[in-house]
């Protein structure tokens, strides 16, 4: 007999907190009803197996990611929004690892799911919004948006997994890696400067 008051969002968001406990790699349908106190069998009612949890915990991610940040960068615009933008992201990674986990790695989602949810398109809106202060038009506003997006996953990744072992304390770098960023974005290169080619 399925628990009352299990749903789809229950569960996901035990899930989700499971996966930022263990890590997303770690969890398992299993524990997941452990934690809820029901049989395996229950949460099936509600989700259709791991990789369907894992994707409904991806779309949560991405809807708590969005809200951060546009909370962070409310009425800002340049270098302001930037790395206001930036510490939001990396306080969202440090915080929701296993979130922040499933929000960064290609997994089918149930395209009805995703219609549905506002995070992963609205993080392209507040992107590209935040990008063009810089004056930056297609192609290069797309290429930005991946630079940025590298820059920040790349140096959250590697300060998750103890990458940052230096003396320097990772804060101090994370300060000049949003300067340069800002630099960069503010003087971008014109197509085919600096190409060898």
């Amino acid at each position: 007999m399925m628990r009352a008051g299990l749903t789809a969002e229950r569960v996901t968001l035990a899930a989700a907190e499971l996966a930022d406990e263990v890590g997303l790699d770690h969890l398992t349908m299993s524990a997941v009803a452990r934690r809820l106190g029901v049989k395996d069998a229950s949460l099936y009612a509600h989700v259709r197996g791991l990789e369907d949890l894992r994707g409904r915990i991806a779309l949560l991610g991405a809807d708590e990611k969005t809200i951060r940040i546009a909370e962070a960068t409310a009425g800002r615009a340049g270098k302001d929004a930037l790395v206001a933008y930036a510490d939001a992201w990396r306080a969202y990674a440090h915080d929701h690892p296993g979130r922040y986990t499933a929000t960064q790695i290609p997994m089918e989602i149930d395209p009805e799911l995703l219609a549905r949810a506002p995070g992963p398109r609205r993080a392209i809106e507040l992107t590209y919004s935040m990008l063009r202060a810089y004056a930056l038009t297609e192609p290069d506003l797309t290429d930005a948006v991946r630079l940025m997006r590298s820059t920040l996953h790349g140096f959250v990744s590697l300060e998750a997994a103890g990458g940052f072992a230096h003396a320097r304390p990772a804060q101090e770098s994370w300060v000049r890696c949003l300067d340069a960023l800002h630099s960069l974005l503010e003087h971008w290169p014109a197509p085919g400067e600096g190409d060898p080619r």
